[in-house]
């Protein structure tokens, strides 16, 4: 892969550099340089097989603003103006020169996300472990020794009611018609709006059999303009808006016929991939997104695999694919696994694994290790108030499955940070406190 160089040094020596304005002991100026950047230049290379038009950004920066982005919960916008203030953040992506304006747009960081997939974020993961061995936050065998536990990543979509979906259909049908220039017979422009207001205001009233029959009302124009649209489809000529309109009509179809309690309904029209998770929460009954596995060290809860399910599956039986994935990623297969009773019939048989509740025959130390279970419980609530693991701005299924990584690069990287930031304390400490002498009126009584 081609990438855009760097300035050499040599080139501005009037210009003060970054080593120069910062302090090399903050916790960002070691972690740089615990991360072997190159890995990601490497790697990376096989996404960009042309070697033609504008040379690409250099990998560096790219992998540098993604730590810091879900490491200090950012937006793309946020990240990069972030980027153009903090002097460490320029030195963590590899300037050596102070800069006053952004490197890239904050769109480049959707397309590289796009372009990498779930195995490019991979990469940062496994850097991000490998720099925790270093530092000295994990060792190498803690890795034989994990906890995994499911979570619902809930998805960027509103909460879906029967009359706004209904709404949200005719209106994108409407449109898609007025850009196709297919005059509809009626768009129901003005009554649907007020419908669909009115099926929100009998619902709150608990007048439920005016709420029903206002609502098969609605139901009723978005099929009326869905039927009136395929009828002009010949009229349409081939092409992209043709093959849009298609899709459209496929998806409100689906959405029309769906049953209250089927399989694969639809919770939005833009993420029809979106499952209702039911985990049990007394204060939230349903989470609208998909099913999370993770994967920490029982001893430090370093995240060491994290990866996203669609269609919501059994607990156990995404036991196999989590131990799956930490092998890829740390080259081990962990020797013990201990997880909760969702997991009971995992079929796992190359790792033992312990679940909760569990009491025959076993050894005090596993009795232990049984009971550090509850921790991964901590690590997943520090991602989703710390980090961005609580709601997923991503498209589709592949955008659950990366954000799902990045979430847990941005948790090892705030452990490792901390971990630094606190072993600078501790010397820091030992250094400045002064040696107090000894109190010899207490030496005297003890004399006497």
């Amino acid at each position: 892969m081609k990438h855009r160089p760097r300035p050499e040094e040599q080139d501005d020596l009037l210009r003060p550099r970054l080593t120069d304005l910062i302090d090399g002991r903050h916790a960002l100026v070691k972690l740089a340089g615990l991360i072997d950047w190159e890995v990601f230049e490497r790697q990376w290379a096989g996404f960009f097989p042309s070697g033609k038009g504008r040379p690409a950004t250099e990998p560096r920066l790219v992998a540098g603003l993604l730590y810091l982005q879900h490491a200090y919960r950012l937006s793309d916008e946020a990240v990069v103006a972030r980027w153009v203030e903090n002097p460490y953040y320029q030195h963590f992506t590899g300037e050596v020169f102070f800069q006053h304006r952004p490197p890239i747009d904050p769109s480049s960081l959707t397309r590289w996300r796009g372009r990498i997939g779930e195995e490019g974020v991979e990469w940062l993961l496994t850097q991000t472990i490998l720099a925790g061995q270093k530092s000295g936050v994990i060792n190498e065998d803690s890795v034989k020794r994990v906890a995994v536990d499911t979570t619902v990543m809930e998805k960027n979509i509103a909460y879906p009611t029967d009359a706004r979906l209904y709404e949200r259909a005719r209106d994108q049908l409407a449109m898609l018609a007025k850009e196709a220039g297919v005059d509809l017979r009626q768009s129901y422009a003005r009554l649907a709006p007020r419908l669909a207001l009115q099926v929100g205001r009998y619902a709150h009233a608990k007048q439920f059999k005016r709420m029903r029959k206002a609502l098969k009302r609605l139901k009723g124009y978005t099929g009326r303009v869905m039927r009136d649209l395929r009828r002009h489809l010949e009229d349409i000529p081939e092409g992209g808006l043709r093959d849009r309109i298609i899709a459209k009509l496929a998806l409100v179809s689906q959405l029309l016929h769906q049953q209250p309690k089927g399989a694969d309904k639809i919770y939005a029209l833009h993420e029809p991939e979106v499952d209702c998770i039911s985990k049990g929460k007394a204060r939230v009954r349903y989470e609208f997104g998909c099913k999370v596995s993770v994967t920490t060290t029982l001893d430090e809860g370093i995240v060491v695999g994290m990866r996203s399910f669609a269609g919501n599956p059994y607990d156990g039986h995404t036991l196999k694919e989590a131990l799956e994935q930490v092998k890829i990623l740390t080259d081990q297969r962990p020797e013990l696994v201990v997880v909760d009773r969702g997991y009971r019939g995992h079929g796992v048989e190359a790792t033992r694994v312990l679940i909760s509740g569990t009491r025959r025959g076993l050894t005090p130390k596993l009795t232990a290790d049984l009971r550090r279970r509850s921790a991964i419980e901590a690590e997943i609530g520090h991602m989703k108030t710390d980090g961005r693991l609580s709601r997923c701005p991503l498209k589709g299924t592949v955008g659950d499955a990366v954000f799902a990584v990045l979430n847990a690069c941005g948790h090892n990287i705030r452990r490792v940070l901390a971990h630094l930031r606190a072993w600078f304390a501790w010397i820091i400490a030992v250094l400045c406190t002064p040696e107090i002498p000894p109190n010899r009126s207490y030496l005297a009584q003890d004399a006497a």
